[in-house]
């Protein structure tokens, strides 16, 4: 079992895409999308992976996480919760962190965030010049909620409102 320990925020600017270095398209659905778990599918370009979280505390939680055949997890997308996710992830690299950006598509188009993942949750790390503000602690930008209740469901408040 692995700890993820992450931090979430939207972008102040679009610099960020002078840095990437790489990207990949990225679907992906909920099995669960309950708050106490997660399960996840996700194919990113020609591989297929499966995984579990547990509640997020703070900026932690458990994860397990597994690659599958690509052809099974086809199937299981159709079986998932809601919408399917789709997104581009860039990936960015700043000091010796590696950053992903999601450029998020269909129901969610228009939401880009950036996440970075951490060896403790006291690291400090240096935030580039185009993030903005932290949403680490904001479940309404959780992937799993965004199945529930879509970027573009949302309201100019709940937009500006963090």
């Amino acid at each position: 079992m692995a700890i993820e320990i992450e931090r979430k925020f939207l972008l102040s600017n679009s610099s960020w895409r002078e840095e990437i270095y790489g990207s990949w398209q990225i679907s992906q659905g909920y099995l669960s999308s309950a708050p106490e778990r997660t399960v996840r599918v996700r194919i990113l370009d020609q591989q297929a992976f499966i995984t579990i979280k547990s509640k997020t505390q703070g900026t932690k939680r458990a994860e397990f996480e597994y690659e599958i055949p690509i052809r099974d997890a086809r199937e299981l997308i159709l079986l998932c919760e809601n919408s399917i996710i789709e997104k581009v992830r860039y990936l960015v690299k700043i000091e010796n962190k590696t950053w992903e950006i999601d450029e998020f598509a269909g129901d969610n188009q228009g939401l880009i965030v950036a996440e970075v993942e951490l060896e403790t949750e006291e690291e400090t790390i240096t935030l580039p010049r185009w993030v903005g503000k932290e949403v680490s602690d904001k479940p309404r930008y959780f992937n799993a909620s965004l199945i529930r209740h879509p970027y573009n469901q949302w309201t100019k408040s709940e937009k500006e409102n963090f």
